[in-house]
């Protein structure tokens, strides 16, 4: 169950307390989110007394929204080290922005520094089609090279999955650098990030234990 925007933490202790005791009493609903941008840009929000209440109705979850590693000042990775104190797992959602974060040495150092303030990178969203901010959407080709300029050169923590939310209401849709160069039935050739190339053998389709078979380091009758 996801509580998103506006934003739940805008809500006082008491009426969010009541929000999330309410849907813990779902039986269904089996963990709690919260995405929200308050830890952000007002971090001051986030108070000791707010998060012994959230520590209460786990297991939960918050997402949080950051774009470029200027906005965790101090005050923001005290109020995200609280959050992650109470137990409580952090994701970010980021989205790629024209001139904002679209380089990769400046996103390396966005999911680096997420990572120092216990916060997983989660997902990297293309631009969504909103009217007015044609301005602000870069090139899928740029997000791909981005997340290739990523992969091997920082922590596979570090790595969020790029998407492509789409358009109509198709749901997020993974993008990733072309890998796999080439597949037959019996191998897969691919790169990796240094444009090495190599082979893999496939998998056979069909495989059937035999009676005589025995694994290593079973005793014998």
């Amino acid at each position: 169950m996801l509580l998103s925007g506006g934003d739940p933490l805008i809500f006082s202790d008491e009426k969010l307390e009541f929000l999330l005791a309410r849907l813990r009493a779902i039986k269904h609903v089996e963990f709690l989110r919260i995405g929200t941008r308050i830890p952000i840009f007002l971090p001051q929000r986030i108070t000791p007394a707010l998060c012994a209440m959230l520590k209460q109705y786990h297991p939960l979850f918050v997402s949080v929204h950051v774009n470029h590693p200027r906005e965790l000042t101090t005050e923001v990775q005290a109020a995200l080290g609280r959050l992650a104190d109470a137990g409580i797992p952090l994701g970010n959602q980021s989205v790629l922005l024209r001139y904002v974060n679209d380089d990769a040495t400046v996103m390396k150092a966005l999911v680096q520094k997420l990572l120092m303030c216990r916060v997983r990178p989660y997902y990297l969203y293309q631009c969504d089609l909103i009217q007015g901010s044609a301005h602000l959407r870069a090139s899928v080709e740029k997000g791909l090279q981005i997340m290739d300029e990523l992969r091997g050169w920082t922590t596979g923590y570090a790595i969020p999955q790029y998407v492509i939310d789409a358009p109509g209401g198709g749901g997020k849709v993974p993008v990733n650098p072309g890998y796999i160069l080439r597949r037959t039935p019996e191998r897969v050739i691919f790169r990796n990030f240094e444009g090495r190339v190599f082979e893999y053998p496939e998998a056979v389709n069909e495989v059937r234990y035999q009676p005589e078979d025995t694994c290593v380091g079973c005793a014998k009758d």
